[in-house]
């Protein structure tokens, strides 16, 4: 079925070039820029351990900048490993290359730590002196952003140990679930997850509750290995939260996004208040669909109206770019190269993993862009959602490796805006009052699943993690039974939640490879919706300012690079506000 299906819908052929990192898996450069990487680490390691307290600002820029170098030269070895990886889970040499890497990035992590360690363990007013110095300017956010860790620093033997362990920990348990979900095959048919997923798009309730069959089954099948794969994660989270002195389960992820907790607990209240939006739109298209009961697999039932042919790959191109050069053709041209020049891995194949993402990679070199692409309209936005990252890792390229790294949270702001630009676009197109409604609810589920999902899955999270920490081991039934009480008050009375749903939590890899993250989602969409209706009262005077916010990178907190926008992120309101959107746009397709 999967080259039926990449044959009719033209993705074939539409696979990445990753010769910008390397030529190939078994390229001499490979291993020779590993045993760069290991002379680099142990040259500063000689020159630099145990003297950054003496080092003036010209000398700490001049080691920030071999660090950033020898990083880079990492990041570049490590994103060859994962995409070659990641498109053929099977593949032994992959994987093997893959734990090479992780192993070489924990050996060169345990040789240079020594620079944050010092830095943090300087007396504040040294640090405030050394980094007002011009000499310092451009790595100046970055040495601050490292000090906000300081007080959850361990001693300099721990931090090396903890490197050392590095490879056998979270990493070598999210590759065991990738290849597990990777090579996992589903029903009569042994279809992929991406495949089996889809179903749940079909217009016919039996294909919908055919899928949802299939899925489950699967996961049940394997529900003992991801149920330890999960308790093991969670575990060493609560270790190593516990070994740092990290006040509750997300103050980790909190800081990485930098991010005070008060702004997050006030997202996550006004999104919660709101579930009532979710509740009246079920029911809403359970009238639509003519349903007596709406159940978890008709959440993404196509409405009447709204009935589309396969969207083919060229045609995809087309409706992205299109929509892009509409808002700035900049915008387009970036995008435009990832069609061009190979930055794209698109069709649906055997071992390759499910999902999609944008891979940042480094500078010098060009983001990638993986997709499942079965050509319904879904799929169509998801690329559109990859391509607004791609084009904000290429502009942010010019700050540099360290500078160019953007908070997860404004990470997901240029993806959902450049979603809604094909979303505004796509409306134009459409004639009759049927077909806008159903497209309007089509969008609609596509921000409850930012927004309201997204929020469920934190509260999610935060059950498993503080319960994990409270009772010891959770079982399967646990840990569904948790996915079911934090995720039934988004829906309410409007949708029925069967039993075959509470197993549905043990495929999210999100929960295992960044704890917490997931609220990224609700924040970039809300902040989104705030910032189009900007872009509507100003036209061309905020396309600047946009493209200058992505620019920018992880250069500032999304404190400071929100400021030209007069965000107050503290404020429930601003939340509010973008809720409300999301309410005038239910309120379009009322009966």
């Amino acid at each position: 079925m999967t080259t039926d299906i990449n044959q009719d819908l033209g993705t074939t052929a539409v696979l990445w070039d990753l010769r910008a990192l390397y030529p190939a898996a078994d390229a001499p450069e490979i291993q020779q820029d590993m045993q760069r990487c290991r002379r680099l680490a142990e040259q500063l390691a000689a020159e630099f351990a145990g003297r950054v307290a003496e080092l003036d600002a010209g000398a700490i820029n001049q080691t920030v900048e071999r660090l950033e170098s020898l990083d880079t030269l990492l990041a570049r070895l490590g994103a060859f490993a994962f995409l070659h990886f990641i498109t053929q889970t099977g593949d032994a040499g992959g994987s093997a290359l893959l734990q090479q890497v992780e192993e070489l990035e924990a050996a060169v992590g345990r040789l240079t730590v020594f620079f944050r360690l010092e830095w943090n363990q300087l007396d504040e007013a040294t640090a405030m002196r050394r980094l007002q110095q011009p000499e310092l300017h451009r790595y100046r956010h970055y040495l601050q952003t490292l000090r906000q860790f300081a007080p959850h620093q361990l001693s300099a033997k721990e931090e090396e140990l903890l490197q050392d362990l590095r490879p056998v920990g979270r990493s070598a348990w999210n590759l065991l679930f990738e290849k597990l979900l990777g090579q996992m095959r589903f029903g009569a048919g042994q279809r992929t997850e991406e495949e089996v997923l889809s179903d749940l798009h079909h217009p016919e309730r039996e294909v919908r509750r055919n899928g949802a069959a299939e899925l489950t089954a699967g996961l049940r099948d394997n529900l003992h290995i991801l149920t330890h794969i999960f308790n093991t994660l969670a575990a060493e989270k609560m270790i190593d939260d516990r070994l740092r002195r990290y006040p509750s389960w997300d103050s980790a992820i909190n800081l990485a996004n930098e991010l005070r907790d008060q702004t997050v607990e006030t997202l996550v209240a006004a999104v919660t208040s709101r579930n009532d939006l979710v509740h009246r739109y079920y029911i809403l298209k359970k009238q639509l669909l003519g349903y007596d009961e709406l159940f978890d697999y008709d959440r993404y039932a196509p409405v009447t109206g709204g009935d589309e042919a396969p969207v083919p790959w060229e045609q995809c191109r087309w409706i992205v770019l299109d929509a892009f050069a509409g808002f700035s053709p900049q915008m387009a041209e970036i995008a435009e190269r990832f069609f061009t020049e190979n930055w794209i891995h698109a069709p649906i194949l055997q071992g390759k993993r499910g999902g999609a993402f944008a891979h940042p990679c480094v500078p010098e070199a060009n983001p990638y862009i993986l997709v499942n692409y079965t050509g319904n309209m879904r799929d169509v936005s998801t690329v559109a959602h990859e391509l607004g990252h791609g084009v904000h890792q290429v502009l942010a390229a010019g700050q540099g490796f360290y500078n160019s790294d953007t908070p997860l949270v404004l990470a997901e702001t240029a993806s959902v805006f450049a979603e809604l630009l094909v979303f505004k676009a796509q409306m134009q197109l459409l004639n009759t009052p049927q077909a806008r409604r159903a497209f309007i609810c089509q969008k609609l589920e596509s921000v409850f699943a930012t927004v309201f999902r997204q929020v469920a899955m934190n509260r999610f999270e935060a059950a498993m993690h503080n319960q994990r920490r409270q009772h010891g081991e959770l079982s399967a039934e646990r840990l569904s039974a948790l996915w079911m009480e934090t995720q039934q008050p988004m829906f309410g009375d409007s949708v029925t939640l069967r039993d075959d749903y509470a197993v549905w939590w043990a495929y999210i890899s999100h929960f295992l490879g960044t704890p917490g993250y997931v609220y990224s989602y609700a924040f970039g969409e809300l902040l989104v919706l705030a910032l189009y209706a900007r872009y509507q009262a100003e036209g061309e005077a905020f396309v600047e300012r946009y493209l200058g916010l992505l620019r920018a990178g992880g250069n500032g907190s999304p404190y400071e690079l929100l400021q030209p926008f007069g965000v107050d992120l503290d404020d429930a309101a601003f939340w509010q506000g973008g809720l409300e959107l999301i309410d005038q746009m239910l309120a379009e397709i009322a009966l």
